[in-house]
């Protein structure tokens, strides 16, 4: 197994050599594979190694030079004649980005309705396509207060913001939307959270979004924790790292999941849609906003050591005191009576040399 990645120059690298790291496989680039006899190979200081699965990081459209664009200097001649023979496998499949057509998620609480047979637990973007007549006029008459962005593009590329974009801007853009418009879909600005970030040696609010990761095999399983992606450019709303974003480290707290969720409760992550909502359509009922806990809550940690051991610091009153093991003392983790050990250290401090004893709870 093997990830395809475009290179270096490309802005997720990282995200790819860290896979790569992690997962224990090689990560490699379209010059470094070749297909011969309908197999692919990996090319490698002692010989060609066969290749069974690609974990690709590279579009469709660079993926194969024979099949998609000609002039593509990323892919792998042929590859896709040695999938159709069904001799290496792709994760994920060509086609499979139609998932992350934006224009489908228009549709989605129609398909949860239909498929699941329930109605969907978080609020919905209100999202215009281009492809409706009476979504296009509007698209065209709100331009101003819309986020208008094509539906096959990412990582930020193709994209009007209208609240912030000059008027000639605006025109322009209505413009290319008109010659195309099932290729464009709008929606109103969301209200991004907004989080300290350290920049530029101080700290300063940067908006933000969170990405849950859901895995999805014989049941459904949340990920204890997500990406949280952050815009770096002062008064930003796009976090893509292609434009300039980044990310920080996110972890849930809590130990165990409750046993039953509130129908409102999973509407905390939900915050900012709720109010985009109440702009355009009405918003179900429950909603708070995004709880965002400040970074230095979290910096409390408490450490256990050796499975139940625990330990608690105690100063004697005479500074000449010798130690001595105490016969009985009560943890103040565990607040259960164990027997101590004594130890004697010394410490200093302004009014000169003290003794200090320190009992350590010796059950195991």
């Amino acid at each position: 197994m093997v990830i395809l990645t475009p290179g270096m120059a490309n802005s997720a690298y990282f995200e790819h050599s860290f896979l790569a790291r992690e997962m224990g496989v090689t990560l490699v680039e379209g010059r470094d594979l070749i297909v011969e006899d309908n197999y692919v190979f990996m090319r490698t200081t002692q010989g060609k190694q066969k290749v069974d699965v690609i974990y690709r990081r590279v579009d469709d459209d660079f993926i194969d030079p024979l099949t998609f664009r000609r002039d593509s200097l990323l892919g792998v001649p042929g590859l896709m004649n040695v999938y159709r023979e069904g001799n290496v496998g792709l994760a994920n499949a060509p086609g499979a980005g139609i998932a992350d057509d934006k224009s489908v998620y228009a549709f989605m609480p129609e398909l949860i309705r239909y498929y699941l047979g329930e109605d969907a637990l978080l609020a919905q973007v209100p999202t215009y396509l281009g492809a409706r007549a009476t979504d296009l006029a509007y698209i065209q008459d709100h331009a101003h207060e819309l986020v208008i962005k094509t539906t096959g593009d990412s990582g930020g590329y193709g994209m009007l913001m209208g609240p912030f974009a000059a008027k000639k801007e605006i025109e322009t853009y209505v413009g290319q939307v008109k010659k195309n418009p099932g290729n464009y879909i709008a929606q109103p600005l969301v209200e991004l959270s907004a989080h300290p970030t350290y920049v530029d040696g101080k700290f300063e609010a940067r908006r933000i979004d969170l990405r849950p990761f859901i895995l999805y095999g014989d049941s459904v399983r949340v990920l204890p924790g997500g990406l949280t992606r952050v815009a770096l450019r002062p008064g930003s709303y796009v976090v893509n790292s292609s434009q300039g974003g980044g990310s920080k480290d996110t972890w849930v707290l809590a130990e165990k999941a409750p046993d039953a969720v509130p129908r409102g409760g999973l509407a905390l992550l939900d915050g900012a849609l709720s109010r985009a909502g109440r702009e355009h359509h009405a918003a179900p009922a429950g909603h708070r906003g995004l709880l965002e806990r400040d970074a230095g809550a979290r910096r409390k940690i408490w450490r256990r050591r050796r499975g139940r051991t625990c330990s608690r610091s105690f100063r004697r009153r005479s500074s000449r005191a010798r130690s001595r093991p105490s016969r009985r003392s009560r943890c103040p983790t565990c607040t259960r009576s164990s027997p101590t050990r004594a130890t004697r250290t010394r410490s200093t401090s302004r009014s000169g040399r003290r003794a200090r004893t320190r009992a350590r709870c010796a059950r195991r």
